[in-house]
């Protein structure tokens, strides 16, 4: 015999399995901890008609860590755990480093640098004040945060001293808009999103122009899909300020995280950061 309890929840699966929700039973498990009564049916309607998960509750889990989110900003994608690995691995081998996540949203990597890793020194940017208002709470009281697009909004006395520089920019080309799932198309900001008919139109902005403020053997990281990765290196191998260029590709086998080192000293290793054994080139 079921129990209307029971009842009740085999209904709120059900309904966002049709809503399209791959893990309803997860999902369900959430939103039953998020409210209750009229406050629950009015998140289940919301969820069904699209919204975020993540927006609705008000937070995001990735790796291992609860970061606030809130609606109508970009939601932290579980890929992105790559690019924050990469980063802590790359700062755990300074000494008081100084860190930029430029197009940082919520501020993820940041974020989790900081709660990770001692001594390091954090700075973020991003053009919404919507979602540098949820960075804030996320990152450290003494990381810095600062209003505007990409590494113009960084303070001039930072040129030549950052040890490293990690970013998802935006990576969708224009023309694949329509492929991206309902909840980001409506939910999310499209300049958090598409760069440009290739999608790389940020990606190029920072190759050329990172150099000016990392320091020498400084470290850039930058989040992409792994076609665009020969792409990118091929305007970092345009110029000169490069003394390393690679990518390596995550287990889901689509997401590359491209690493760059500024010329200037002996490569990443006379500057202490962490080398890429498994780094590829087009």
């Amino acid at each position: 015999m079921t129990t209307p309890t029971r009842d009740r929840s085999d209904r709120l699966v059900a309904r966002l399995r049709r809503a399209g929700c791959v893990f309803a039973e997860d999902e369900a498990a959430i939103l039953r901890r998020a409210a209750a009564g009229d406050d629950l049916e009015r998140l289940i309607v919301r969820r069904e008609a699209g919204e975020f998960l993540e927006h609705l509750v008000g937070a995001v889990e990735i790796a291992g860590e609860v970061l606030d989110v809130g609606p109508g900003v970009f939601v932290p994608r579980q890929r992105t755990v790559l690019l924050i690995e990469a980063a802590i691995a790359e700062v755990r081998t300074r000494v008081r480093p100084v860190v930029v996540e430029a197009y940082c949203g919520v501020a993820p990597v940041a974020a989790l640098v900081g709660r990770r890793v001692s001594g390091v020194q954090l700075h973020v940017t991003d053009c919404d004040e919507r979602a540098l208002a949820y960075a804030r709470t996320n990152l450290p009281s003494a990381a810095a945060v600062h209003h505007g697009v990409g590494l113009g909004a960084l303070p001039q006395e930072l040129a030549g001293s950052v040890d490293l520089l990690v970013a998802v920019p935006p990576y969708v080309p224009s023309a694949a808009v329509d492929l991206l799932p309902r909840e980001a198309r409506e939910h999310e900001e499209a300049a958090a999103l598409v760069s440009g008919a290739d999608g790389l139109d940020e990606v190029r902005v920072l190759v050329r122009g990172a150099p000016s403020w990392l320091a020498p053997g400084g470290v850039l990281l930058l989040e992409m899909h792994r076609r665009q990765a020969p792409s990118a290196l091929a305007v970092a191998q345009a110029t000169s300020a490069w003394a390393e260029r690679g990518f390596v590709v995550g287990e889901d086998g689509e997401t590359a995280i491209v690493r760059l080192v500024r010329a200037g000293c002996d490569g990443a290793r006379a500057a202490g950061a962490a080398p890429s054994p498994d780094a590829e080139e087009p």
